[in-house]
This record gives C-alpha cells, structure tokens and sequence, in this order.
C-alpha cells in the first residue's frame, strides 16, 4: 500500500492568520495532499519548567509568546473549503479538555465534513498547562480513557447518566448531531503506555519523530507492542500508524528513497510541513517527493 501524504497547518505564529485558516486548507487540498492536521495548545506559561518530549535538549521550539490559534475552530474553518481530504489533530490534549464538550465539537465538525475528521490525541506534557485550565496532570492517563469512553458514548448521540472516577453526567441527554462515520482515534505519543493505549482502546498511533531520528526499526517493533495489545485486549491487531514528521524541506529525495521501507515497517501516514515560502507554493513539497519516488 503506498503510504498517505498529510500536511501540517501551523498554528503557531502569524501565518495562518496572514494566509487564512480556509485558503491554506484548500490549497493543500488541490496540491494533492491527503489529510491536513493541527496541532493544540491553549496556553503557554512564561516559564517552562516542564520538559518537552520531542526535542533532545527538552525546551519547546516555538516562540511561547506567539499567535497559537485553537485547533477545533481551524478544522472548522478547514472543513468550510475543502471536500476531500481528511481533517485531523496532531495531537489534541484530550485529558485538559471538558469531555462532553470536545465531544460536541467534534461531531459537529465530522457532521460539516461529511465524515472526515481524525483525532489524534495524546495524555499531554505541559503541567503548568494543566493548572491554568484546572485539569489533573498527575491523573491525565486515567482521565483520558475515561474521557474518550465518555465521547465516544456522546458521538451516539444518546448518553445514559454516569458515573466515573473523575467525571460525574447527572442525566440523560441527547449529543446531536451524531459523527457522520465513525471517528477514528489515534494515540499521540512514544511511550510503552502509548502503544498498549494505541492497541487496546483506539484506532491507530500517531507518532511523531525527525528526518534525522526517524528509524524504520523503532516504529516496527512499536507497531508490534500495538498489535500485540490490541490482540490480548480481543481486538483487531492491524493499527492505523501515521507519524508526523517535521524537517522534511530539502530532504524529499531521501525520504522518499526510505517510503518502501517505512511502509513495510507499518506506517500508512506521513504528515509533513509544507514550504509556504516557495514561489511554487506548497504543492513544491509533494511534487517534489512523488519525483523522487519515481
């Protein structure tokens, strides 16, 4: 199966605002890209004392003090100008987040799309985050699988009243509208929790790495801690595997010299950062992978 081309809209800075949420996703659309993602967050502390998983030194790579638009209101705005491609979170912070309400916002945005949306979402990294919005750091794996049964019980748009560890529903309610298709859910995240999360509970994995650390071995033997979790949990044993993968620009011959191989190692996906600056547009990026491909 020849692997997806998916394309990150950034939510950090002043572009999406300059380009438009809207238009960006629609040129992305007609460049030929198959899904389009963003990222979450909703705060940032002045001071980060907690570590940032995905770089080697642990400090984020971003400017904290910049535009950071929220990632449910620009698939919206995503869904509104295009009619193919998939829309999806890479990676949403499900345990910060009321669960009844991102419940809401999501079936509504797959209902819009027509049956398009695609949550990735992990346990979170960033404590100081946690406490602006109130929300349990320390418990954030077990309020995430609690939150996710709770969505997906609202995505059948008749919930029974509930009682969880750490979420109470008093009543009845209806959740309309209803998802236009099943959501699928993918695990954001590396660790060994992530992976038997990814098997026992979700749709797939969402991992993330870089042109220089991305290793074929590593999501092998990953996709087989999945499919072993999804086996003993009675489950399908053949996950969904997309990895978002920054730092592509400049190096499209050399990955796609590697597209069979991470293929064969289990990935479906690659979601990549196109080149806004180029005088070809965004479209430079995937053309120029799918000639090197050739």
């Amino acid at each position: 199966m020849a692997i997806r081309f998916g394309a990150k809209i950034p939510n950090s800075g002043g572009l999406a605002l300059r380009l438009g949420v809207g238009q960006m996703a629609a040129t992305l659309e007609a460049a030929g890209f198959d899904s389009i993602w963003v990222s979450d967050h909703i705060v940032f502390p002045k001071q980060v004392s907690s570590r940032y998983p995905f770089a080697a030194d642990g400090k984020v790579t971003w400017a904290l003090d910049a535009d950071y638009l929220e990632p449910m209101v620009m698939l919206a705005a995503a869904a509104a100008t295009t009619s193919r491609v998939e829309l999806g979170t890479a990676a949403l912070i499900l345990p910060m987040r009321n669960p009844v309400h991102f419940a809401k916002e999501a079936a509504s945005i797959d209902a819009m799309a027509k049956g398009r949306l695609v949550i990735g979402a992990g346990v979170g990294w960033l404590r100081e985050e946690f406490d602006a919005l109130g929300a349990d750091f320390d418990a954030r794996g077990e309020v995430f699988d609690e939150w996710l049964a709770i969505a997906r019980a609202c995505w059948s748009g008749d919930v029974k009243k509930f009682e969880g560890k750490h979420y109470r529903i008093p009543h009845d309610l209806y959740t309309r509208p209803t998802p236009a298709r099943h959501v699928p859910v993918l695990i954001g995240g590396m660790s060994k929790l992530a992976l038997r999360r990814a098997g026992t509970i979700a749709d797939g994995w969402l991992a993330q790495s870089s042109m220089d650390s991305i290793s074929e071995r590593e999501i092998a033997d990953s996709v087989a801690v999945i499919a072993a979790a999804a086996r003993e949990a009675g489950r399908s044993s053949s996950p969904r595997v997309a990895v978002r993968l920054p730092g592509v620009e400049g190096k499209e011959r050399q990955l796609a010299e590697r597209l069979t191989s991470l293929a064969d190692a289990g990935v479906d996906e690659l979601i990549i950062d196109a080149d806004w600056n180029h005088p070809d547009g965004p479209e430079r990026t995937l053309d120029a992978l799918r000639t090197a491909a050739a």
